[in-house]
């Protein structure tokens, strides 16, 4: 029966697409399903890009060490430009509080493989020359951090899953999960019913609805985030820069400059903005420059060509959720990804592959400990 299929992915974006190539090359019939019209047309086109592995979660470090890998080895091994850079991330420090925040987490990160150290001022400046010092205490440098495209990465991922014989249906929802004797047996779409071994819910902003299909409910709700994309300007900036004062409606600021040129920038807002709108606001942008001038203010004369608004698929604690569902075997979670879905995806694709083929490890282990769906919320990750 052609509609038969060993795992079954709801969700064709930055981690559905990493988990049926992933799984697709261990030799499993694989079936994407989405109800978008072509791969990384939710969230995933919304992101700008950053990849790192300066978390103060283990288990994200984990995951974002073995994205990592996956990034910036992928042209050399598999031919295409994902406009992988490997420029770094700093994490700026302009008041005391900031810096003992940063200073508290380098020793996780270190002990977890990160490569992470402090700059003071003087160092800053010298790999960022433009940055303005006015108040700088200095920050954190992870140069093994980097950027790359969104919808380059994503199709390139899309293109190899489907060459190792992976299928995606695209504008085909699904509207009911089944289930016999407390084990999962297929989904049924608006167009018909399908059966599997295994089905995977990784559907982003989405998956809270997708898990009320079997009357459960997921701790995962939309947050609205806006961004922006500048013309581009001659390369003067390596690393992605985080700022995370929070003041004129914003809890932080982060940017970097793209290896094609353009200046991309998003921030967080200080009070959620819940919900599924995407529409871009009139308040963002005027904020923003002014966020991003306090930075570097020799981008006064630098013309922005866009802003967008996507949504971040928050948890309460800002880590993700991945692990089997205990309510429906066979059920497995890997939603939640706080906006970090692009950075964690290749991770998370090579971690679901080592579970269904019965070869995890004891760092597997951990990060299904840590990121269970069913953990206690009462912390919250620092850099989130």
């Amino acid at each position: 029966m052609s509609n038969i299929y060993d795992v079954i992915i709801i969700g064709a974006g930055s981690v559905g697409i990493p988990i049926a190539m992933e799984l697709a090359y261990s030799n499993k019939k694989i079936l994407v399903l989405d109800r978008e019209a072509s791969p990384g047309q939710g969230s995933n086109k919304s992101a700008i890009g950053g990849i790192r592995a300066t978390h103060t979660d283990p288990g994200k470090i984990f995951l974002s060490q073995e994205s990592l890998e996956i990034f910036s080895t992928w042209q050399q091994k598999n031919g295409d430009d994902i406009e992988w850079y490997r420029g770094g991330y700093t994490f700026l420090a302009y008041t005391e509080a900031i810096k003992q925040t940063l200073l508290a987490t380098l020793d996780i990160q270190k002990k977890s493989g990160a490569r992470i150290d402090w700059l003071e001022a003087d160092s800053l400046r010298e790999r960022i020359p433009c940055l303005n010092d006015q108040q700088l205490l200095g920050g954190t440098w992870s140069p093994d951090d980097g950027s790359a495209s969104p919808l380059r990465a994503s199709l390139a991922f899309y293109r190899k899953a489907c060459e190792a014989g992976a299928i995606f249906h695209f504008h085909e929802p699904v509207i009911a999960i089944e289930h016999k004797g407390g084990h999962v047996t297929g989904v049924v779409t608006e167009k018909t019913r399908y059966h599997c071994n295994y089905l995977v819910n990784c559907a982003g902003a989405w998956s809270n609805q997708i898990a009320s299909l079997t009357n459960s409910e997921l701790p995962v709700r939309p947050n609205a985030h806006e961004a922006g994309v500048t013309e581009p300007i001659a390369h003067f900036i390596d690393p992605m820069i985080v700022d995370m004062r929070g003041f004129a409606d914003t809890a932080n600021f982060y940017f970097y400059q793209h290896k094609t040129g353009q200046i991309i920038f998003c921030t967080t807002p200080s009070d959620d903005v819940w919900g599924y709108d995407t529409h871009e606001t009139s308040t963002f942008l005027p904020v923003a420059a002014q966020r991003l001038l306090s930075i570097l203010p020799s981008l006064d004369s630098v013309k922005v060509r866009r802003t967008w608004r996507g949504l971040y698929p928050m948890t309460p604690d800002g880590l993700p959720l991945i692990g089997w569902d205990r309510q429906v075997e066979g059920l497995f979670i890997a939603a939640g990804m706080c906006g970090q879905g692009f950075m964690l995806g290749p991770g998370v694709g090579r971690l679901v592959s080592r579970i269904l083929d019965g070869k995890t490890t004891p760092t597997d282990q951990f990060i299904l400990d840590s990121h269970s769906p069913y953990r206690d919320f009462s912390t919250t990750e620092t850099l989130k």
